[in-house]
């Protein structure tokens, strides 16, 4: 039963990925040999709430066919009856690079078709910050946090060629890394188990995603508080207790930069309240 299992979860994540519920499919037709098997057909057919499947699709001719359309284009075949087929390649993975607090920020999101060219622009997260490692630029000129940047494209090719360019949003300066098969590529078995590993620890990538967006939320309106009230006119007595609020609170995120993700809200809270009238 377990590889019968395994069959229906893939089926799932297809559908999950396609972002398509079941309902929407209109129709299901068998293709491959192991479409004959009865049992995986009453497993499909359950799954599809009893909806009848199609079977009048050679299923091993369907897979041949396939291969050899693919064969064909790929070989730079210019027959009419082939090159108007469009066959669709997809990322295997998503693309992005490290970001604040360790997370990855996805530029191309797995599943995307191919050829495809995505950009984002990512700023400084520090006062006077120099440099920003994406290793493929540095060199910036440093200014307050949050004005400094560069924009990151992610340009995949139709022969699967990645190309990484970041440009100095200031400056123009622009630097570009290009991965290819022989550079810094995954195999196939690599990209499994890093799928695998990613459905295995979901529920751990989420509890840390949310603890570092909390750090990074309490960070930057530490960063903001500071900055509003070198200029905020009031009462002594109110000044000097948002003040003390906020040097406590950048110690304790000093001290405790481990802190769980309640504890982070908690703070953020009480900063939001002790400093209302800077925000």
């Amino acid at each position: 039963m377990g590889s019968f299992n395994k069959c229906v979860k893939i089926l799932e994540a297809c559908l999950s990925d396609a972002k398509m519920k079941k309902s929407r499919v209109e129709q299901v037709i068998l293709v491959g040999g192991s479409t004959r098997i009865p049992k995986v057909q009453l497993m499909l057919q359950e799954f599809f709430d009893g909806r009848e499947l199609c079977k009048s699709v050679n299923p091993d001719e369907a897979v041949a066919y396939n291969a050899a359309v693919l064969a064909s284009k790929l070989s730079g075949n210019t027959n009419k009856s082939v090159q108007d087929v469009v066959l669709l390649d997809v990322t295997p993975l998503s693309l992005g690079i490290d970001v604040k607090g360790d997370l990855f920020d996805v530029v191309i999101p797995r599943n995307t078709p191919i050829p495809t060219s995505r950009s984002k622009q990512y700023y400084t997260a520090y006062d006077n910050q120099n440099a920003i490692d994406i290793r493929v630029i540095s060199g910036i000129p440093p200014a307050p946090k949050g004005v400094s940047g560069v924009t990151v494209c992610f340009e995949i090719d139709a022969n699967g060629i990645l190309t990484v360019t970041a440009g100095n949003i200031s400056t123009g300066k622009v630097e570009k890394l290009t991965i290819t098969d022989a550079n810094g590529r995954l195999s196939k078995e690599e990209i499994e188990k890093k799928v695998k590993e990613a459905e295995r620890y979901k529920y751990e990538d989420q509890e840390f995603k949310k603890k570092a967006d909390a750090y990074n939320a309490l960070d930057d309106c530490l960063y903001k508080a500071k900055n509003k009230i070198k200029n905020c006119k009031m009462r002594s007595e109110i000044l000097k207790e948002m003040e003390k609020a906020i040097a406590e609170t950048t110690k304790w995120l000093t001290d405790n930069q481990a802190a769980p993700f309640a504890e982070l809200q908690l703070k953020m809270v009480h900063l939001e309240f002790v400093c209302k009238p800077l925000f």
